[in-house]
């Protein structure tokens, strides 16, 4: 593993420096390989381990560098020093580099990379993250795949990292959305369409009803009223609201199966809505609730009664908010998992919502409140189906399916595939899932379906076939054990680039744990790629000498191996065949 050779290279560093190997580590960074030329494995930025580094001007800097590299010497780790702008860089031995990656590959399997001294004094957590979050009652919108992808992967990514981590969905399942509709389905809805297409049906009657109440305030008034009566506790009004929501969740799980996504806590906004009102008196009992003229009840957040900083907390009629419910979850979530962090994944129109919730949460004298994380994401632009522009996930999840199977035809393979429909539906949500996860999760991108499924290039296909024609390759070439593979077989161009990407994986891992952020990954995934399709052509295996087939069929499986971590750490199934 690379801090195999990091420690090596920090403890003389260490000697020179005389400062602890532990507070080098982070400082030697694996060198990104590079197509014009052979690179050295690592560097040390001399301006980060220097003190007082500021006051150097550069060519104080370059001296500085010289005269370090100048006290390093060669030993059985590493074969050559030199230097560059800054930085020191360390060759590692070609044949130690070669063993050393490939037995931590197939030792450490599922771990690789997570073993790193990168993640050595990182503390054990109790994380909780709320994601997908889908209203009840209505069509899961295309809108919640980001927050289902994205949540998955910090869940994913936590966990492999040895976190205890909550996975939630808090469905929105409370709210005047419901008074809405509860009067709708009185005025149009139809309880044998209920029954045969419920969330189609309920999506319908909610539009109709929202176009009525524009016109008419008597709508308005009786969704009011209907709300009013869940939150009393009318046996009516709550057994309509429980067969929408019963049917709701019956098809979300259908979806959350197809994404391969699972949750071990299906809560909602409803199970607050007598905890809110504890919240309610906490706020009043703290001298933190203020009354409007309206009637209705804030929080005033500027501290100097500045209307436009303050979060609305109760309606004018006594009925709770999204706000105040969201506060009674915090707390009650708390008192149930005891965690260190919380992390709320939603779209960035929310940021202001959870700015007030975790500021109100502070005024509360919870200290704990800095523990709660908002990880917020942009929109994605003309994802439409070819039936139309209202697009929910289930339609775009199907719509990949059949542009997958379409483009799946074309193949030789395709035919001899015992479950098409299944590799299609996979292949296509990786295409989604990477498309996703290229940029910034605050970026907001244009969707492009073409763009998307090509088989060449940065997309989540080409990471599938890749894996794919690995998994082609173990299956007619059987290797033998790893003890006998011959390092100097895989001192070629094509076999160190591969190498030293394999080496920095841990790297990669780490900066997405800093930030939280799947791109690193997906980034490294893609020029992982990239590397074997070139070797493919270049390191053949069949008809060579047998040492020289070995060394490289393990070299293939390697990258097979650190392709399908990477690819189900971002929640992508990876696929044999295709």
């Amino acid at each position: 593993m690379a801090c195999t050779f990091r420690r090596s290279i920090a403890s003389q560093l260490s000697r020179v420096l005389d400062l602890p190997p532990e507070n080098l580590i982070k400082s030697i960074s694996a060198v990104p390989i590079s197509k014009k030329e052979e690179v050295a494995d690592f560097q040390l930025s001399v301006h980060s381990v220097l003190e007082s580094s500021s006051g150097h001007s550069k060519p104080d800097i370059q001296v500085q560098t010289r005269r370090l590299a100048e006290k390093l010497k060669c030993d059985t780790v590493v074969s050559e020093i030199s230097t560059g702008p800054g930085t020191v860089n360390f060759k590692i031995n070609r044949e130690l580099l070669t063993k050393t990656v490939l037995q931590q590959v197939f030792e450490n399997g599922a771990n690789y990379g997570l073993k790193s001294e990168l993640f050595s004094d990182l503390p054990q957590k109790k994380v909780v993250v709320e994601f997908s979050s889908p209203n009840v009652a209505k069509k899961f919108h295309v809108g919640h795949l980001r927050s289902t992808i994205i949540g998955n992967f910090i869940a994913n990514l936590k966990e492999a990292l040895g976190h205890q981590v909550t996975r939630i969905n808090y469905f929105g399942d409370w709210g005047m959305q419901f008074g809405l509709l509860g009067t709708g389905f009185q005025l149009f809805g139809y309880e044998e369409k209920l029954q045969s297409n419920p969330l189609q049906h309920l999506f319908e009657v909610y539009v109709q009803v929202n176009k009525e109440a524009a016109d008419n305030e008597n709508v308005e008034k009786s969704a009011r009223e209907f709300f009013h009566r869940l939150e009393a506790g009318d046996k009516q009004a709550l057994s309509l609201w429980q067969k929408f929501r019963d049917l709701s969740i019956k098809e979300y799980v259908q979806i959350y199966k197809r994404l391969g996504v699972h949750f071990d806590d299906y809560s909602g906004e409803s199970f607050y809505r007598e905890k809110s009102r504890e919240v309610l008196q906490l706020l009043d009992k703290k001298g933190l609730l203020q009354r409007t003229k309206k009637g209705t009840a804030i929080v005033d957040l500027s501290g100097k009664g500045d209307p436009s900083f303050s979060c609305t907390v109760m309606r004018s009629d006594g009925t709770s908010l999204y706000a105040t419910r969201d506060l009674a979850a915090a707390i009650d979530r708390m008192n149930k998992y005891n965690f260190d962090s919380m992390i709320y994944v939603t779209d960035k129109g929310q940021q202001n919502h959870f700015h007030q919730v975790f500021e109100i949460l502070r005024l509360m004298g919870y200290e704990w409140a800095e523990r709660c994380q908002h990880i917020p994401f942009g929109v994605v632009q003309g994802m439409k189906t070819r039936r139309g522009d209202v697009t929910f996930l289930e339609d775009v999840i199907n719509e990949t399916r059949s542009r997958m199977l379409e483009n799946m035809a074309f193949s030789k393979t395709t035919k001899e595939l015992e479950n098409p429909h299944e590799i299609a539906e996979r292949v296509g949500l990786a295409a989604l899932i990477i498309q996703d996860f290229k940029g910034y999760l605050l970026s907001d991108y244009k969707f492009n379906w073409d763009r998307v499924f090509q088989s060449r290039g940065d997309t989540g296909v080409f990471l599938q076939y890749t894996h794919a024609r690995l998994c082609s390759l173990e299956e007619t070439f059987e290797g033998g054990h790893l003890r006998n593979i011959k390092a100097a077989c895989l001192q070629d161009p094509q076999s160190v680039s591969i190498l030293q990407h394999l080496l920095r994986y841990d790297e990669v891992l780490y900066k997405s744990s800093q930030d939280l952020q799947p791109r690193h990954i997906v980034s490294y995934l893609l020029t992982l790629s990239h590397l074997t399709a070139v070797a493919h052509k270049t390191l053949q295996i069949k008809g060579r000498l047998p040492e020289v087939a070995e060394a490289r069929l393990h070299l293939f499986k390697a990258v097979r191996s650190v392709l399908a971590n990477g690819m189900k750490l971002l929640g992508i199934t990876p696929v044999s065949r295709m």
